[in-house]
Parts: structure tokens; C-alpha cells; sequence
């Protein structure tokens, strides 16, 4: 590929580009100082501060931040400009330059603003979000690729009995079952019902008590209970789905959701993230739908588009998800009133 120059300052070494800030300051960590402590007991508290500091984001966010700052730093090494610190005409042209390729929206090159952004800050270089031609370029971006996000479908009701129905009644089955049936009916992230262990999980009277120990919405754990109902029909009641999961799993304490091997036995381990979105996926295509048009979310968008088809308030949809905003909700509630604000029979 042929080699561009963006601006007339020479270009570093190939050996002092990959050495800035080594793939994202090792995930963000911060800035080690130029001389460590001489004490031995403020070097122990300054790797404690660094272990911390490295926490202040989610691993996801973290693993996506240190993925968009590579591919930023080896954008800057072809175009022969540093990463760090970088210009704003620079971090302009690779934003403009992400948004003409088709490839991303503007969610994704906000992400990858943000991981530039960070790097520079944990650095201790200005941060070149402010800087003008960054602004006036993530501003045309926005309006011209507009920024209302690309949802997928939720999964309905009726979409769920048919995907669990046709589940097989084997190990993993019932596991899957019961994932998708608890998942669905919390109006669980799916970060927070993969992180599900056995003790959170308790029995009542009417139905299940759930305690979210961490979430999206909650980064410091301060937690909350939810409860889950009892279903009308004892093949999609996510109560007696979660309790055949576990007594036929023989769980007794440690991850809900676990991982089977490759003869079918029970991992210790839980379940990713990414197994409950292909376990979506295949939920939509059991249930004859286009697997495309369906993620992860789909259980939380299905729960809360029912909800809101039942007439259920803001207050207690949020007070079962855990929506901060009560503009997402709304969004639910005012799509399940479109059809009936229709004008129906005027002849057709």
C-alpha cells in the first residue's frame, strides 16, 4: 500500500510507533511514573492504583477501546503521522475516513473516538476531542450518516414458545431453555444474566427473587433485586425451567449458566456473552425468523415491547430492566401504541 503523508513532520521509527503507549496503555492502566517508589510498601500501593485504575471501565469497553486504538495507531503508521499525541486534523481525517468507507456507523466511530481519546488521557496528552476540525468533522459525520441506531427485532412471545418448544430435552436443552426463559422474562443485559451465579437465583412464593450484583447502569455494584413471575404454562415458566436446569445439572453453588464439554457433562465455567447471542440467534431461526435480523438484545426488547403492549407504566418496566432513561421505555410504549392509533376500516 502505497505510503501518504498528512503533514510535512518527519515521520518516528517503526520502533518508537509501536512503543507508544504499548496497545492501549496495557488496557488503559494508568501512566507509570518516571521513578517507582523507593519505599517497598507505596510500590505495592502504586500497583494497586494502577490495578484499580485499570478497572475504571468494563472489560468490554476495554477490550473494544484497546482494539479501535490499534487499528488508530497502525492507520497512523501507514500514513507515516504519530498516534500519540496526535493532531486534530490527523484523528479528522481518520474519523472522515471511517464513516466514507460504508463500514461503520456513526455508534461505532463514536466508540473509536472515545478510544483515542482515552489513550491521550491516560498518557497525559490533551485530549483531541475538542480540538475544532475534530468537532466540526464528528458533527458532519452525525448529520450527514444520521445517528439513530440500527435495532434489531425483539423477540415476541410467541416467538419464545416457539423456540423453546422446540429445544431438545437433553442437558444442554434444559439449559438453553431455561436461559433463554429467564433471560426473556427479567429483561435481563445479557452481561448481567451470563454473570448469573446459583445463590443469586432464590425461589419465593410467586416466583423467582433475582439479585443483579453488577451491571451496565451500575459499574460500581451496588446491585438490585428484581422478581421474575411464574408462568401460565408449565413449558414456558421460567421458574420450573431454572429449577430443572439446576437440579438436573446438579449445580449447588458457584455459575448458573455453565458450559457443557464435548461429551455433555457440566463445566465449572459460565457461559459468555457471546454464547447468549448466538443462542438468540438460533432461538429466531427455531422459531422460523431470520437469524440476521436478531442479537442478544432481542430477549430485552421482547420482554419490554410485551410489557408496554400490556400497559404496563414506565416506572415498572424500568423498575425490572433497569433502563436508566426513561426515553428507551418510552420508545417501547410508543411503538406498541402505533398500531392501535391507526385509522382502521376506511374502506379497504
Amino acid at each position: 500500500m502505497k505510503q501518504i503523508r498528512l503533514f510535512s513532520e518527519p515521520a518516528r521509527s517503526t520502533e518508537e510507533r509501536h512503543g507508544q503507549l504499548e496497545l492501549f496503555g496495557r488496557e488503559l492502566r494508568a501512566e507509570r511514573p518516571r521513578a517507582a517508589p523507593a519505599r517497598p510498601d507505596l510500590a505495592r500501593g502504586l500497583d494497586r492504583a494502577r490495578a484499580f485504575a485499570g478497572a475504571a471501565l468494563a472489560p468490554n469497553t476495554r477490550r473494544a477501546y484497546a482494539w479501535e486504538w490499534k487499528s488508530f495507531a497502525a492507520w497512523c503508521g501507514r500514513a507515516e503521522v504519530p498516534p500519540l499525541p496526535a493532531s486534530g486534523w490527523t484523528v479528522a481525517i481518520y474519523l472522515a475516513e471511517l464513516a466514507e468507507d460504508g463500514h461503520r456507523r456513526p455508534a461505532g466511530i463514536k466508540v473509536a473516538l472515545a478510544a483515542i481519546c482515552k489513550a491521550h488521557e491516560a498518557a497525559g496528552a490533551p485530549s483531541p476531542r475538542e480540538d475544532p476540525a475534530v468537532r466540526a468533522t464528528w458533527r458532519g459525520i452525525r448529520r450527514e450518516l444520521g445517528t439513530a441506531p440500527h435495532q434489531k427485532r425483539p423477540l415476541l412471545v410467541e416467538d419464545i414458545r416457539k423456540a423453546v418448544a422446540a429445544l431438545p430435552n437433553n442437558l444442554e436443552g434444559l439449559r438453553d431453555r431455561a436461559l433463554l426463559l429467564l433471560g426473556w422474562s427479567g429483561g435481563f443485559r445479557r452481561s448481567e444474566l451470563v454473570a448469573l451465579r446459583v445463590g443469586d437465583v432464590r425461589q419465593v412464593k410467586r416466583g423467582l427473587k433475582v439479585i443483579i450484583r453488577r451491571s451496565k447502569k451500575d459499574q460500581e455494584g451496588k446491585g438490585r433485586a428484581i422478581g421474575v413471575a411464574r408462568g401460565k404454562h408449565p413449558e414456558t415458566c421460567p421458574v420450573a425451567a431454572v429449577a430443572k436446569w439446576i437440579e438436573r445439572a446438579r449445580i449447588e453453588e458457584g455459575a448458573l449458566f455453565r458450559r457443557l464439554d464435548r461429551w455433555g457433562g457440566v463445566r465449572a465455567d459460565a457461559v459468555s456473552g457471546h454464547f447468549h447471542a448466538r443462542l438468540v440467534k438460533r432461538a429466531a431461526a427455531l422459531a422460523g425468523l431470520d437469524p440476521r435480523e436478531y442479537s442478544g438484545h432481542s430477549l430485552r426488547a421482547g420482554f419490554t415491547t410485551a410489557a408496554a403492549e400490556a400497559g404496563k407504566t414506565e416506572r415498572q418496566i424500568m423498575r425490572i430492566t433497569g433502563h436508566a432513561s426513561e426515553a428507551m421505555v418510552r420508545r417501547y410504549i410508543r411503538e406498541a401504541e402505533l398500531i392501535d392509533e391507526g385509522l382502521a376500516d376506511l374502506g379497504l
